[in-house]
């Protein structure tokens, strides 16, 4: 993204977080992340270090990029089994720079896409890691969100059939009626609109890709990021979405199973096993589990649809700009409802 601090805002800056005990004197600061959401940066006073984060520069779409509901969120949760940064300040659009933003403590450890490093790239560690990721997952969706203070951060009611109102209005016709590739699979999911299986936290994002790890041994996570699309809603949709984005040898391989083929490495465990750890750890009924994941990667082909069609008209992230993205995203949505291949049109 085209945005960088000023020296104005960086001053600004140190002062707000020296005012609240954070860091002591000037500041610099360093992007981290893959740079396709929220802005992520590294602060340091040159002995301590925070992570701040920002929406990206404008334009953004109406309701998202939302700062002050991910740090409440992320507060919500520092008293939970779910392992998160600590939330040190919020700052208010104008505060420092013209948006909202805020501040948390900097978790180290590695996030794995590519490969797993040492010390932790040994088959009982990714073992251990795998694991992990789906008691962290399940741990998120036994959280007492209500208890929490989190009530109203999303509409439970209805989740599955609403989430196939909102996502497909961004790509279909004015008259409802969706691309030509994504009719079979949009028809597809809304014959089969299962009952919610309940309400809880939902990550919408959850993947290897979006965890820090602890460094050393034993293989676990040390915090879980990106929380910006949690909500309320189904939690099963958290699971299949989780599933869709953890790839397995001889499948299409989609962009979000990309930023995992870690997994593929000996001693990570296989979906279905960590469907079943799942399954017995929160007694939930996974027969349907394949319409979830269908749901998800439907829901990503559309994601990925949008951002394509922006980055044409050159006011998105150019990231999104191949249609080859899109087109996995719906393969892979098709061979998990057992439909034939979409045919995806070519140019843009």
């Amino acid at each position: 993204m085209n945005w960088d601090w000023s020296a104005e805002q960086l001053g600004t800056l140190a002062g707000f977080l020296q005012e609240r005990g954070i860091t002591s004197g000037p500041v610099t600061t360093r992007p981290i992340g893959d740079g396709h959401s929220n802005l992520t940066y590294l602060v340091s006073d040159g002995e301590h270090d925070v992570v701040l984060r920002r929406p990206p520069p404008p334009p953004v779409p109406a309701g998202a990029h939302d700062m002050l509901r991910e740090a409440r969120l992320i507060g919500a949760l520092g008293s939970s089994e779910v392992p998160v940064a600590d939330l040190l300040a919020v700052g208010q659009a104008g505060d420092v720079i013209d948006v909202p933003f805020y501040v948390m403590s900097h978790v180290r450890g590695p996030v794995v896409t590519a490969a797993t490093p040492p010390p932790l790239d040994r088959p009982d560690d990714r073992r251990r890691i795998g694991e992990s990721l789906i008691d962290t997952l399940a741990a998120l969706h036994q959280v007492d969100w209500e208890q929490a203070g989190l009530a109203g951060l999303g509409r439970p009611d209805n989740f599955n059939a609403r989430h196939l109102r909102s996502v497909g209005r961004l790509v279909n016709a004015e008259d409802g009626t969706p691309p030509p590739e994504f009719a079979a699979i949009d028809a597809w999911l809304k014959s089969a609109v299962p009952a919610q299986s309940g309400a809880a936290i939902v990550h919408n994002d959850y993947r290897i890709g979006n965890v820090i790890l602890a460094p050393e041994s034993p293989g676990r996570i040390a915090a879980v990021l990106d929380w910006e699309l949690a909500t309320i809603g189904d939690p099963l949709f958290d699971l299949g979405y989780f599933l869709s984005s953890y790839p397995e040898p001889g499948e299409t391989l989609t962009p979000t199973g990309e930023f995992g083929v870690a997994v593929f490495e000996p001693g990570y465990p296989s979906r279905a096993e960590l469907a079943d750890r799942y399954a017995a750890t929160t007694g939930r009924d996974l027969s349907g589990i394949a319409w979830y994941q269908a749901l998800a990667l439907w829901k990503l082909a559309a994601l990925y649809e949008y951002g394509r069609r922006r980055a044409v008209r050159g006011v998105g992230d150019p990231y999104y700009r191949e249609r080859t993205k899109v087109e996995a995203f719906l393969v892979a949505a098709h061979q998990v409802a057992g439909l034939d291949a979409p045919v995806v049109p070519a140019g843009d």
